[in-house]
């Protein structure tokens, strides 16, 4: 008699914090994980606490465009550490009835993996790791993903799992699995090989909005406000070819419309990239539209690239400006130069893009930063006709903008993640106007 496959459960956790919204914002690291555990041979479950369609809800959460949409939420009690803070704190999620039921619902696993994205979320994580205990106690968990990564000491101390597993784990993760399971089925892709990775497994969910693409991971810039180099190392991308593929699966197979680049780099040596990739979807006549959630990169945006990004179906142009001054650029990144972004918005422009369309992220928030150049360039963002977008300025482990971070800030930033929260704005220092925050806004939305 054959034997039932391993069963393994993977968890996407709630998010505590006071403010949430899905802007395209998919876990594809779990997701791809568990399409590489589909092709090993074991059996996948998945809960994802923030399923915005789950067939339990009485009433599903308005949608909004392109498939975004805001998450149910629940407000909770604010973290004693927070009590400054003069907003209301949230659960965003499914409620804890239908989160118990989704993680019983099925033979018990081999194993649970839990997943973590931002590091100040760890709250909704350690949560959601004792309802797992509480619903399987005998159960190992497994915790990855980018707070797992970036406060490696802090998920071990705090976060409740058994394993904590950094960066990118799918080898040790398939050795764990291997020695838990005793299935050591040969992997069906080649580690760093992008092109024989299965896709994520999308379909785990209970509908698909849209679909986020990784065309590569890395990226070969050094911004100071970053973590991108420590998280994924290098550059490595998948082929054209492979790209359009996934494109055309998702969205002959299921429909899908919308996809958001989740890339770091994805202009970067354009020819060779991502220009046969859109020229495959125009050649292809996908009727698709794409979104740039992640920002381009403003330098290699040619005239040749915006006619192409037009044609392809782009709805959503991010552009990763940060700043519109120049003196002192070198401190922060060194990726856009005087007059590139003017030029960039006049291809974008002459292409057909609207000024709806187009939005320039402006970093707020940095350590010591001077506020009327600040102000000065949301001024000079909306005279070149587009939206600019404040980017509230998070505080990472492992950047090289770290130390000034923490010696600028009025919290301990190395004590707890709680303060990374770019929410509560950490590195402006005391006494901290939230009308400055109000007046900023006001500024943007003019």
């Amino acid at each position: 008699m054959e034997k039932d496959p391993p069963h393994v459960l993977l968890v996407n956790p709630w998010i505590d914090d006071f403010a949430a919204y899905d802007f395209w914002a998919k876990p594809i690291g779990i997701l791809a994980i568990a399409g590489i555990l589909k092709t090993c041979g074991y059996h996948v479950r998945y809960v994802d606490c923030l399923d915005r369609f789950h067939p339990g809800l009485s009433r599903l959460p308005e949608a909004g465009q392109f498939g975004k949409g805001p998450y149910l939420k629940t407000r909770i009690e604010k973290p004693g550490k927070l009590h400054d803070i003069p907003r209301h704190y949230s659960r965003y999620g499914l409620p804890d009835s239908l989160v118990r039921e989704g993680i019983g619902d099925g033979p018990e696993p081999a194993a649970v993996l839990v997943t973590s994205l931002m590091t100040y979320w760890y709250p909704g994580v350690i949560a959601l790791i004792k309802v797992v205990r509480e619903v399987f106690p005998e159960v190992p968990v497994v915790l990855g993903g980018i707070y797992a990564t970036l406060c490696y000491e802090h998920a071990t101390r705090h976060a409740g799992a058994d394993i904590v597993l950094p960066g990118l784990c799918e080898t040790k993760l398939l050795e764990f699995l291997g020695d838990l399971t005793g299935l050591r089925g040969r992997p069906g892709f080649h580690s760093g090989e992008l092109d024989t990775y299965p896709y994520p497994a999308f379909e785990l969910q209970s509908a698909i909005p849209y679909v986020p693409i990784l065309t590569g991971q890395g990226c070969p810039f050094r911004c100071a406000y970053c973590a991108s180099v420590f998280l994924n190392p290098g550059l490595r991308r998948r082929s054209p070819d492979h790209v359009v593929e996934e494109i055309t699966y998702w969205h002959e197979e299921h429909a899908v419309v919308d996809f958001a680049f989740y890339d770091d780099a994805l202009l970067i040596e354009a020819d060779r990239h991502i220009m046969p990739v859109l020229e495959g979807v125009v050649r292809r006549g996908l009727q698709v539209r794409f979104h740039t959630p992640n920002a381009l990169h403003i330098r290699p945006l040619s005239r040749e690239v915006a006619g192409l990004l037009f044609r392809a179906g782009f709805k959503t142009i991010r552009l990763g400006l940060e700043t519109a001054f120049f003196d002192d650029r070198q401190a922060i990144d060194s990726k856009v130069e005087p007059g590139e972004f003017e030029q960039a918005v006049g291809y974008l422009k002459e292409a057909g893009f609207k000024g709806e369309d187009m939005g320039a992220y402006l970093l707020y928030g940095l350590p010591g930063q001077d506020l009327s150049k600040l102000e000065r360039s949301i001024k000079m963002v909306k005279a070149c006709g587009v939206r600019p977008i404040l980017a509230q300025y998070s505080p990472i482990p492992h950047t090289e903008l770290w130390h000034e971070a923490v010696k600028a800030s009025r919290y301990d930033l190395g004590e707890d993640p709680i303060f990374h929260n770019n929410s509560i704005f950490p590195c402006r220092k005391a006494p901290f106007s939230w009308e400055e925050v109000r007046y900023l806004k006001g500024l943007v939305q003019e």
